[in-house]
């Protein structure tokens, strides 16, 4: 199967050194795919290097085998991604409008606008709070919002950078699993960034671990935390024992 986003000899350089080293990287058609590495390793840069949200020193982005060009991602490819970070970064006005924003853009006719709207509400357990203001919203609400309003334009990869991380526990594993669940439903292809291993054992069938900027080991999510290779056996060991199911 060819690889949906890859990345071939990727290099990113900022504040006078080298963030980023990647001779190859690819992600496939439904693939849920966790980066893991310990901190400034480089997971965000490599998020924002897939998601096109960065341009990299030097390398190559392609879609679907199409080199992406070096200024920027055209929009009818970045409509294709979507992202929700840590922060949800909602905007004062009703849950209903803050996920109805990206089908408003792309100028989706009102009518179905409604029905999508309260479909992915409905789906994410928030459809009573569609006429609140978001900007009243506890946590796991807002993130709730802002994981729905990813959703709703049906991306062809969808972008995590940490979103669970500032829940707490409960709240954290009650939207865990609803949304494993519509990941399952949806077969969406995403990209899931995060500190914790337990999101990343629960969540994803693939895992990348980065060190310094490069990635040390891929593969199945279980394998990588069964059997560490000698490049990432100290950090996974490190987190084994806060998660000892990871073992």
């Amino acid at each position: 199967m060819n690889p949906l986003l890859e990345l071939k000899n990727l290099t990113f350089h900022a504040q006078e050194r080298w963030i980023l080293n990647i001779p190859e990287f690819s992600i496939h058609k439904g693939e849920f795919l966790g980066i893991m590495g310990p901190n400034g390793a480089g997971k965000s840069t490599l998020l924002k290097q897939l998601a096109c949200l960065e341009s990299p020193t030097s390398g190559e982005i392609y879609y679907e085998g199409t080199s992406i060009p070096a200024g920027g991602a055209p929009i009818e490819l970045r409509r294709k991604f979507s992202i929700a970070l840590q922060q949800s970064l909602l905007l004062d006005g009703s849950v209903f409008y803050n996920v109805s924003i990206g089908l408003t853009l792309r100028k989706v006719p009102k009518s179905i606008i409604k029905e999508k709207v309260n479909h992915w509400l409905e789906l994410f357990g928030i459809l009573h709070l569609a006429k609140k203001n978001a900007l009243y919203l506890s946590g796991g609400e807002a993130q709730r919002v802002n994981l729905a309003r990813a959703m709703i334009v049906e991306p062809e990869i969808l972008f995590l950078d940490e979103p669970f991380s500032a829940l707490d526990f409960p709240t954290k594993i009650k939207l865990m699993e609803d949304f494993k669940q519509i990941m399952a439903d949806t077969k969406t292809t995403a990209v899931f960034v995060s500190h914790d291993i337990m999101e990343i054992h629960y969540l994803t069938n693939q895992l990348a671990i980065i060190v310094d900027g490069e990635v040390k080991q891929i593969g199945p999510t279980t394998q990588v935390l069964k059997n560490p290779n000698a490049s990432t056996q100290s950090f996974l060991n490190e987190w084994k024992k806060f998660y000892p199911l990871a073992r």
